[in-house]
């Protein structure tokens, strides 16, 4: 297990002291964060962040040898501190072939419990376990050579193929974005619900983002979806361990 955390974020966040974080898991009878849910301090957000990383982690590696062979499973985390980054996290391979997990200072300061970051943590695990970048860069290849062989079929210019050779790259990717982020949010409950999380409550935390709705080629599906298959997936696996 090789844990890269660019902990300067208490420093970034405010001036203060870490306050030790709760070891034992949350009860699942805990309410969900709401709008009105108050931030947490600074400390204790990256307390928390700290802690789930430790304990989401080397779950995430167990489920990932598990799942899949000759893959690296050594997850790296590390924190994007550029306040432009927003609240995001994203999941992607460093030069070394390692799953690289970045969560932004963003989503940490708006994370309103231990559950939510421990669910987008395992949903971005979850990611690399599924093998969802080598099947979006797979299908942006096989959009580009449709989209370019259609344009030049259809007597466009270099320009215009090119063109149209980054358009089908883009709609390729998009393809399978939907069922890629269920198929994570699956994963990721699993992954939440070995750590001693509650992947349920943590799921609020799609309630406080902009709902994509059922865009056409959308790289999100609806937030009630998502959570639909968290509540889906913990009633299926809750009571294994």
């Amino acid at each position: 297990m090789r844990t890269c955390l660019l902990i300067l974020v208490l420093a970034t966040l405010a001036a203060c002291n870490i306050a030790p974080a709760p070891t034992a898991p949350r009860a699942p009878s805990a309410p969900a964060a709401t709008e009105n849910t108050p931030r947490l301090s600074p400390a204790v957000a990256v307390a928390n962040f700290e802690e789930v990383v430790a304990r989401v982690e080397p779950v995430a590696e167990r489920v990932c040898r598990e799942q899949t062979r000759r893959q690296n499973c050594d997850y790296v985390i590390a924190v994007e501190r550029d306040p432009r980054a927003g609240v995001n996290a994203f999941q992607t391979v460093d030069r070394q072939g390692r799953p690289l997990i970045i969560f932004s200072l963003g989503l940490i300061a708006e994370a309103r419990n231990i559950d939510e970051l421990a669910f987008v943590m395992g949903h971005e695990a979850a990611h690399h376990i599924e093998g969802h970048i080598p099947q979006q860069r797979a299908s942006a290849r096989e959009g580009a050579i449709v989209f370019g062989i259609l344009a030049q079929m259809g007597g466009a210019n270099q320009a215009g193929i090119q063109q149209a050779v980054e358009i089908g790259a883009a709609v390729g990717a998009r393809r399978f974005s939907q069922e890629h982020e269920l198929e994570a949010d699956a994963m990721g409950t699993i992954i939440a619900l070995r750590a001693g999380f509650d992947p349920v409550r943590g799921s609020a935390f799609f309630e406080r983002l902009p709902d994509p709705g059922e865009q056409f080629l959308g790289s999100h599906p609806p937030n009630a979806a998502r959570q639909a298959i968290v509540r889906e997936t913990v009633a299926r696996y809750g009571g294994r361990s």
